[in-house]
């Protein structure tokens, strides 16, 4: 679910599809990645599956990154089970952790309101390289990548078996925030950073990767620097990705780790 979800596959690329300016009603958002490649074996051995549609980053041994709208309350749960270990779902080498805590951002209740990130903390650390969070907004541009095992077109409920990804060109918050607010839509400068290709479309995330993570490479490593949120419908170039600005909640992130952690 991507609160709409994230697709990487052939020409479509943005998130739900949104009735046009003069409707009445907004469509619900949505989410997955299209018009990417399928992703190498190893490529982003921090990703990790949920059982129920979502995607989510290992930023620690024992915690996955996620979207809020992903999981239920915050509190102790073995609810989800997350697969990890290979980009292809298929094979044999890939192996299932359960929750055993969940803290959702204490400010969610919608989508287009912000805040949707929630941190996982799995019953045991996993023995798998993790992925890095920015230290300021400083990586927040430029060329961006999506990943997800979401749908590759819109309106397709298809999940898929092998991990992909798509490059995806940083849109600004005033560009954005106008597109989304003269449709309807809420939109919230600090905690949402936006993605997609304006001009052509047919690059973007879509249902299915919504909680997965979109990255920035740094050197030689990748920094998460938002996670799948929303969007109107998938690859369209008047709608880009909408995702969540992971620089603005890093030190909620920690506290939350901090929060879930072992008792006693």
């Amino acid at each position: 679910m991507r609160a709409i979800m994230l697709v990487l596959g052939a020409a479509v690329a943005a998130l739900s599809a949104v009735s046009p300016a003069a409707a009445v009603e907004p469509e619900p958002p949505r989410a997955e990645v299209v018009g990417g490649v399928r992703a190498a074996a190893g490529e982003f051995p921090w990703m990790v599956r949920l059982d129920n549609g979502c995607a989510g980053s290992l930023i620690r041994p024992q915690y996955v990154l996620t979207a809020a709208h992903c999981v239920g309350r915050s509190g102790a749960t073995s609810s989800i089970t997350v697969t990890a270990g290979s980009a292809d779902l298929g094979s044999d080498r890939t192996y299932e952790v359960r929750s055993s805590r969940v803290w959702r951002a204490r400010g969610f209740s919608d989508v287009t309101e912000g805040d949707d990130w929630a941190v996982i903390r799995l019953s045991r650390a996993l023995d798998l390289q993790t992925v890095a969070l920015p230290v300021n907004g400083g990586l927040d541009g430029g060329t961006l990548t999506a990943v997800g095992w979401g749908a590759t077109r819109e309106g397709s409920r298809a999940q898929q078996r092998h991990l992909r990804k798509v490059q995806v060109p940083f849109v600004s918050d005033g560009t954005c925030g106008q597109i989304y607010r003269s449709r309807g839509y809420g939109f919230t400068d600090a905690d949402m950073i936006c993605a997609g290709d304006l001009r052509g479309g047919g690059k973007d995330s879509c249902q299915g990767d919504s909680g997965g993570p979109l990255l920035r490479r740094d050197g030689g490593r990748w920094v998460q620097v938002g996670i799948v949120s929303w969007g109107v419908g998938c690859g369209r170039a008047a709608y880009p990705g909408v995702y969540t600005q992971v620089s603005h909640f890093v030190p909620d992130i920690r506290a939350a780790i901090e929060e879930t952690g072992p008792r006693g």
